[in-house]
């Protein structure tokens, strides 16, 4: 079921999220809400979504990167359920992407993120992952991990000036982002 994603001034999207315990991951709400999440992701054309991007506090976001016509950048991502994710830095290696959100509408700027690191967290099955994410991936990683510590991306633009609108973007600085970031996708691979 498609449900309505909050925008920045709610406070749900300000507070830290609540694990989720096994017993939890395994009934039929906990199921169905990540389904929810995923049917709200895709009609969006978002890269990932939160629970608490839908109003639930709860530590789960999904996350999926096809053929998106509002990151065409982006590598694939297959459809990945993360559950109770823990993420840390593996090196200082940064890079700057900027980045949009479901939850901040019409609004882009540059944030800085590290370029590779470990995820561990649970799918909706319980099976635990330690994953290294690099490149962009790890940036869509970050992103969605950030939500469920009530962080959203504006939070992390140093520099209010990067901040614009999609019609602005599209018009302004979207050929040389894209130059950019698809010469850093070559060098990286992710």
């Amino acid at each position: 079921m498609i449900r309505d994603i909050v925008t920045i001034g709610h406070p749900v999207l300000r507070e830290a999220t609540r694990r989720i315990t096994a017993d939890e991951l395994s009934t039929p709400a906990v199921q169905q809400l990540i389904d929810d999440l995923i049917d709200t992701m895709r009609n969006a054309n978002g890269a990932g979504i939160a629970a608490n991007q839908i109003g639930e506090p709860l530590r789960i976001t999904v996350i999926e990167v096809n053929d998106n016509p509002r990151y065409p950048y982006k590598p694939r991502i297959p459809l990945t359920v993360v559950v109770n994710p823990v993420i840390e830095p593996i090196d200082d290696e940064t890079v700057v992407i900027n980045e949009g959100c479901l939850s901040v509408p019409n609004l882009r700027g540059d944030v800085s993120r590290n370029v590779n690191v470990r995820v561990r967290y649970l799918d909706r099955d319980g099976v635990p992952h330690d994953e290294i994410m690099r490149g962009l991936t790890a940036g869509t990683f970050q992103h969605e991990c950030d939500h469920l510590d009530g962080t959203l991306f504006v939070d992390r633009v140093t520099d209010t000036r990067t901040l614009t609108t999609w019609e602005q973007f599209e018009r302004f600085h979207r050929a040389a982002f894209i130059e950019r970031i698809t010469a850093f996708v070559e060098r990286v691979g992710s």
